[in-house]
């Protein structure tokens, strides 16, 4: 045990939550053996339904999950009257994971025919009120190896809707009715047209800030069949009338030697050397100098903040008047022409003039391989910071997020943690000790790092990109010499380590 506790009080008789320090009465503790039995009774449920730490262990190893991923642009342009100014780049929906081929398999071997269970989906926008607002159906496409993935391009929001910002809903179901979920983009800001003025941090929302996502898009003559989106494929960027890549803008550090690069933060500017690069892939452009497009001119001059739907070029560093451009599908570099007029401009042609605009990923995975899941996956729980109280055999873990239910469970890896549901928002666990991941604990020197899940009574698992590291104490000098000194003497080395252990710093890991 912890030597700093040997001068304590002694500490009233153990029970399931005393080493919170809470004192109980008759009638807490009758409420707790209620809660107990309860609790007993949803044990029972979860292992008939496969949830065993053997069954979250083989998930761990073979990950047969479900991905929905979302990506869309940051702001949509209002249409006014008749016209339809459809979304751009449009709405794209991709599944992504093996879990999609299990449950159809499931599916099939249920007695379904092909036509059972086929994926389809609507997406709109949320509603407001009693509003009714028009869905588009779509069916997917097989994408790559093991993803699909379809696009929702007749999408719009009209003049009459005078929401300034607004969500795409994604409804999911299989072609025999059964429903997967509704799922959400992030939040959508409606602009009624691109601004001219010189943008302020006053309208931080429509600037673009270093390392934030964007798509590029080249729309000749204003007429949208013509649109291409910069995009990649086969490690080689492309332009694309089908498919839009979300790319890093990364600022560059232009004091670097030659042939480095160093990023930096703030917002973008014109005039600035910026980074391209892929998200998906990780394929980039070389460093290349933004420049504000006005009339078909690259304008040499401006620095201001880049805003939202802007028209821009981008003008390779390491060239005098080398800038992107399309030709067709491929990708080259077109050489400007100077303006004898004026030295401060440069005329491009059509292929070389950009729209810029940021967008984002809605992202959620889960998996149905611990048993046949009967109600919808959603509400999703999403989990969005993690706070740490206390440490070593008090250390409780405060899980902030949204859609959280009292049928939830922590876990740590394959380890079920303690859990209590506050509300909607919060869940607070307490952290598993270091012993509960196997018997080898002992002799561990290095930190553990395992993953963290939602898992709900029925045996579905959410996934979630945050992971919870246990890390011994750096101060470990007192601990090898009783290693070398004390080597034969075998439970004094245990409890040296196991002291090391109880001591655990904690840190909290969000992977991206």
């Amino acid at each position: 045990k912890d030597p700093d506790h040997c001068n304590k009080s002694p500490l009233p008789p153990a029970g399931p939550l005393t080493h919170l320090g809470w004192t109980e009465s008759f009638e807490r503790r009758q409420e707790k053996a209620g809660k107990s039995f309860k609790s007993v009774m949803l044990r029972s449920t979860q292992e008939q339904n496969g949830l065993t730490r053997a069954t979250v262990r083989r998930y761990l190893q073979l990950r047969p999950d479900q991905t929905v991923m979302i990506l869309h642009a940051k702001v949509a342009q209002k249409s006014y009257g008749n016209e339809k100014r459809f979304f751009c780049p449009p709405p794209f929906i991709y599944l992504s994971g093996p879990g999609w081929k299990l449950k159809q398999e499931q599916l099939k071997a249920s007695g379904l025919g092909e036509s059972g269970y086929k994926l389809c989906g609507y997406m709109g926008l949320d509603s407001t009120g009693n509003s009714h607002i028009e869905s588009l159906k779509f069916n997917f496409e097989e994408y790559l190896d093991s993803m699909r993935f379809s696009c929702a391009k007749a999408l719009y929001i009209s003049d009459a809707d005078k929401r300034k910002h607004f969500r795409l809903v994604l409804k999911l179901f299989f072609s025999n009715g059964q429903e997967v979920g509704t799922f959400y983009s992030k939040m959508i800001k409606v602009i009624s047209k691109p601004s001219q003025k010189k943008q302020s941090m006053k309208n931080a929302d429509l600037c673009i800030s270093s390392g934030s996502k964007v798509s590029l898009f080249n729309r000749l003559r204003s007429q949208t069949v013509s649109t291409r989106y910069l995009s990649v494929e086969g490690g080689a960027f492309v332009a694309s009338a089908r498919q839009w890549a979300a790319f890093a803008l990364h600022l560059v550090d232009e004091r670097c030697p030659r042939g480095e690069f160093h990023l930096r933060e703030g917002y973008i500017r014109y005039g600035s050397a910026v980074k391209l690069v892929c998200t998906v892939t990780g394929v980039a452009l070389p460093t290349m100098i933004i420049r504000k497009v006005n009339k078909q001119y690259s304008m040499l001059d401006v620095d201001e903040p880049v805003s939202q739907l802007h028209k821009c070029a981008f003008q390779f560093k390491d060239s005098s008047n080398m800038y992107l451009c399309l030709s067709n599908e491929k990708i080259v570099q077109f050489q400007a022409f100077p303006c004898q007029k004026e030295s401060n401009r440069e005329l491009l042609n059509d292929g070389s003039c950009w729209t810029i605009i940021g967008t984002e990923t809605a992202e959620y995975t889960f998996s149905e391989s611990l048993g046949p899941i009967q109600d919808s996956i959603t509400p999703f729980p999403l989990i969005n910071s993690l706070e740490l109280n206390g440490g070593g055999d008090v250390a409780m873990l405060e899980i902030q997020g949204e859609n959280f239910s009292p049928s939830l469970k922590i876990w740590f890896g394959d380890v079920e943690a303690e859990t209590m549901y506050r509300n909607a928002k919060c869940l607070v666990c307490v952290v598993p000790d270091i012993s509960t991941f196997g018997s080898e604990w002992r002799w561990l020197r290095h930190p553990i790092t395992v993953p963290l899940l939602l898992i709900r009574h029925d045996g579905l698992i959410y996934s979630s990109s945050f992971s919870f590291t246990y890390t011994p104490e750096q101060s470990s000098l007192p601990g090898q010499r009783i290693l070398q000194e004390t080597l034969p003497d075998t439970d004094s080395l245990l409890d040296s380590i196991h002291q090391e252990f109880t001591r655990t710093n904690f840190h909290l890991f969000m992977q991206n």
